[in-house]
């Protein structure tokens, strides 16, 4: 009987095209979430700003890939729309050294983007193609919530260097992290670990902790899946005042308890990488 071996493996599968690496961006690290409302895209920003602190002389991108609810742009206090270079190709905007591309950029802030799934990923091929991304060592990609159209499109078109998942400690929220690492495993992306968000909360009064979302449920996930837990990310009035005003707090507050967290784990994934390469260099090697 035929080996059946190639029916799970996502490099062989008929019908997948190749990966094309995006042009000047040697490492792609995506930042996801099962279902929404469990603090991913703060968790993106502040790790893009935790890497390039740590890397000081590392070039560090943040694609927001959420075209419905593009939250980069108020988070990373970044307005108006971007220039184009003689290529034709559109320019980052920048704010604490980080090049930033969002779908807030192109639209009205209050406008509302109403379209179907084939917009959708035009709109993200253009994101992803269109930008003069490089030269650039990490793109930071902050990921829709979910395992739809866009979440499929980026792992099968670009290679991903690896995958992290934000969850709450809440049993609804980690029954989604589990199909969202189902997910990356089924599309051959490394998953990197799990941050575990709003874990804690203590009262700046009299000091006592709450676990409002339940306490320590990403580590019955890490168990299960062999997936590392990353860190534990406070539920902290501080790091959501910070983001809504448009100063993350590591670097409004690089020195407090909150940035350290995040510090922390942007050594970890940076240890978990690879060795940085111009991917194009390597596949014009390989081939």
């Amino acid at each position: 009987m035929e080996s059946r071996e190639n029916d799970h493996n996502p490099k062989s599968a008929k019908g997948l095209s190749k990966k094309l690496p995006i042009a000047g961006v040697k490492q792609v690290i995506v930042v996801a979430s099962g279902k929404g409302g469990v603090g991913k895209s703060t968790t993106a920003v502040n790790l893009a700003l935790a890497i390039k602190m740590t890397q000081k002389n590392k070039d560090v991108g943040l694609l927001d890939a959420d075209v419905y609810g593009p939250s980069v742009p108020k988070m990373m206090n970044l307005r108006g729309q971007p220039e184009v270079t003689n290529q034709n190709l559109m320019k980052p905007l920048m704010n604490f050294g980080i090049k930033c591309m969002s779908m807030g950029f192109l639209v009205e802030e209050k406008t509302a983007i109403v379209w179907r799934g084939l917009m959708v990923m035009s709109a993200i091929q253009k994101l992803l193609r269109q930008v003069a991304w490089g030269p650039l060592d990490y793109l930071v990609v902050d990921m829709p919530p979910g395992t739809g159209d866009t979440q499929l499109s980026l792992s099968q078109n670009i290679p991903i260097t690896g995958a992290i998942i934000v969850t709450t400690p809440q049993d609804i929220a980690l029954l989604d992290a589990v199909r969202g690492i189902d997910m990356f495993h089924k599309v051959g992306v490394p998953v990197l670990g799990i941050i575990q968000n709003m874990n804690a909360f203590s009262c700046p009064k009299c000091g006592h902790t709450s676990y409002i979302f339940g306490q320590d449920g990403a580590q019955w996930v890490s168990k299960q899946l062999d997936v590392e837990i990353l860190g534990d990310v406070p539920l902290d009035i501080t790091i959501r005042e910070t983001s809504d005003n448009g100063e993350p707090i590591v670097v409004s507050k690089p020195s407090s308890p909150q940035a350290h967290v995040y510090h922390s784990i942007a050594e970890k994934v940076i240890a978990k990488l690879p060795c940085l390469e111009d991917p194009l260099t390597r596949t014009k090697r390989e081939s």
